[in-house]
């Protein structure tokens, strides 16, 4: 079912709208998360270039560009269901097959009407888009572990410097004490 030309022009036009209100919310939250690690670096510990500043600043751009790749693979889904299918698919629908990656049953009745080729090639697209998704989603967690390391590492290695001066310090003492029972300045011989 192909639609005349106006209406083709009418719907891509609608289409395109869509996108660029998707885009600029998703550039406006984007700003905001850079005004709230801007707010953050004036906090005592957390300026500019310290652990803390980088890895918002890297969670900032993680969630972006996984926002973003995720948003595109949901339109890539929508668009390949309604050129295989010929109908839009609902919210639900789209989500199920993004969460599962199983779109057989979307698939079933365009490869019997429009043949396997076109169907197959538009699933292994569906499909590789869905790997880079989860693949993306898989390296954040990594990063953020990683940025729990990171706060943990730098925990310990303030309480061991916070350990070795209290070492040194008692050292100095145990020295003060031994020079000062070595050298006994009250028993001097001029006195006595």
């Amino acid at each position: 079912m192909q639609l005349p030309p106006p209406l083709l022009k009418q719907r891509m036009e609608k289409d395109v709208d869509e996108v660029g209100k998707i885009a600029r919310f998703i550039k406006s939250k984007i700003e905001e998360l850079d005004r709230e690690n801007l707010a953050n670096r004036q906090k005592r510990g957390c300026g500019k270039g310290t652990g803390v500043d980088r890895s918002r600043t890297a969670t900032t751009i993680q969630n972006a560009l996984r926002e973003s790749i995720h948003q595109e693979h949901r339109e890539v889904v929508e668009r390949r269901v309604y050129t295989v299918t010929g109908t839009r698919a609902d919210e639900e629908t789209i989500d199920q097959l993004i969460e599962t990656g199983d779109s057989e049953q979307i698939f079933q009745k365009a490869i019997r009407e429009q043949g396997r080729g076109q169907v197959l090639d538009t699933l292994a697209d569906i499909q590789e888009r869905h790997d880079a998704v989860r693949e993306v989603s898989s390296a954040v967690d990594h990063v953020q572990d990683g940025n729990k390391a990171l706060y943990k590492a730098k925990s310990l290695q303030k309480n061991s410097r916070k350990w070795m001066c209290i070492a040194i310090l008692i050292l100095l003492i145990i020295i003060a004490v031994v020079v000062v029972g070595v050298l006994k300045p009250w028993k001097s011989g001029n006195g006595a």
